[in-house]
């Protein structure tokens, strides 16, 4: 593969994770509001109680009830989320580097890995200790997975990027440009 191509799917790869970690990050906001839209989709009442419901619906209105009841007493707790939403938000910038020059920041491919990584040990300490579900514990283990598939397709290319070019991105760049002033 020509340079050129490795660097669009490095990109294309990277501003998709972009976009997973803004969505991540964004819809820790309306928490409550999307509980509530959840829960209404799934068949449960708005002011409903988990023992109404079996399974994964009693759970989803547990959480929703758990927060609303958290919310109304104790607002200021719902910080943490726009915290975890902000967290978010400033990881997705750092990937920017990535974009501009994918071999002298390949190091954020690898980081971001150790992250995906470190989701399965987090949710598999901290998820009983704190009373979740394995099967809500299995859910955000997905979020690992689904964030490494396309790093590591990042990494492949980079590698071959790497190895096509002394400076991939700076050449690239140059040709670019050079088309552009002639």
């Amino acid at each position: 593969m020509i340079p050129e191509q490795l660097l669009r799917r490095i990109r294309i790869l990277v501003v998709g994770f972009i976009v997973g970690l803004v969505l991540s990050g964004v819809t820790a906001f309306p928490l409550e509001w999307e509980l509530n839209l959840l829960a209404g989709w799934l068949g449960a009442a708005p002011h409903s109680v988990p023992q109404d419901y079996s399974g994964f619906l009693e759970w989803i209105v547990r959480v929703r009830n758990a927060l609303r009841d958290t919310n109304a007493q104790y607002p200021f707790l719902a910080y943490g989320y726009d915290w975890l939403a902000f967290g978010h938000l400033v990881i997705a910038t750092a990937f920017i580097g990535l974009l501009r020059d994918p071999v002298r920041n390949k190091w954020l491919v690898d980081w971001a890995l150790i992250a995906c990584v470190a989701v399965f040990p987090l949710a598999f300490i901290c998820g009983p200790i704190r009373g979740i579900p394995l099967y809500w514990q299995l859910i955000d283990c997905c979020f690992g997975v689904v964030g490494a598939v396309p790093l590591l397709f990042c990494r492949k290319y980079i590698g071959e990027l790497e190895k096509n070019c002394e400076h991939p991105t700076s050449n690239i760049e140059r040709s670019t440009s050079n088309s552009v002033d002639s």
